[in-house]
């Protein structure tokens, strides 16, 4: 099964937590907790490129398996790290988060990012 496609959030749990845990202010956290985002996945073998766009920001992260990428973190840093694939599953830690995105079937994308034991957990549906 192929990740390619665009994915729409369609909801989220664990997000003020993990944002909490993040740093994140919370007058940001407010702003962020009901902003709908898009994903779209373009999957060539083993080269992803991955564009999240959210409100006004978008994120580009371009990566292949098993090799380092520089890919930035929910606070805006850029960091590297290396995205392994597992099944269904993608796989990296960033800035000791663990990111797990899993292709649950055609039109389903369950994204969970984890720190500790704060999970944030996100589905997203395909749209195209």
């Amino acid at each position: 099964m192929s990740f390619s496609g665009k994915f729409q959030l369609e909801s989220h749990e664990g997000f003020e937590s993990f944002m909490k845990a993040m740093g994140l202010a919370d007058d940001l956290i407010e702003k962020g907790k009901d902003i709908k985002s898009t994903s779209e996945i373009e999957q060539n073998g083993d080269h992803f490129k991955v564009t999240v766009t959210t409100g006004p920001k978008v994120i580009v992260h371009s990566f292949t398996i098993g090799q380092e990428a520089e890919m930035e973190t929910l606070t805006g840093e850029k960091v590297k790290t290396v995205v392994t694939k597992e099944g269904n599953k993608l796989k990296a830690t960033l800035k000791g988060i663990l990111s797990v995105t899993e292709l649950i079937d055609a039109n389903t994308i369950v994204h969970t990012m984890s720190v500790g034991d704060i999970v944030y957990k996100r589905t997203n549906k395909r749209v195209s």
